[in-house]
């Protein structure tokens, strides 16, 4: 009887939760300029809350990834 009660309550709990936000990898950031824009004008727009967020990570790094290509390029390597 307990299982029956707890049951739909721990579903009601679960969709009450926050949702949490995708986590991009480097490959996908570098593949979409638009959404890695996106990701880093958010993070540096609100460093002090989201500097520390995954994304903002992963975005930073893909963003100098796609800098040291683009050097490369320009220098004809």
């Amino acid at each position: 009887m307990r299982r029956l009660i707890l049951l739909p309550a721990m579903f009601g709990l679960a969709a009450c939760s926050e949702q949490t936000e995708r986590t991009y990898t480097v490959g996908e950031l570098v593949a979409d300029e638009a959404l890695l824009s996106s990701i880093v004008t958010k993070c540096r727009n609100n460093p002090g809350e989201l500097r520390d967020t995954p994304n903002c990570r992963i975005a930073e790094g893909a963003d100098g990834k796609l800098r040291l290509q683009r050097m490369r390029q320009s220098l004809g390597g």
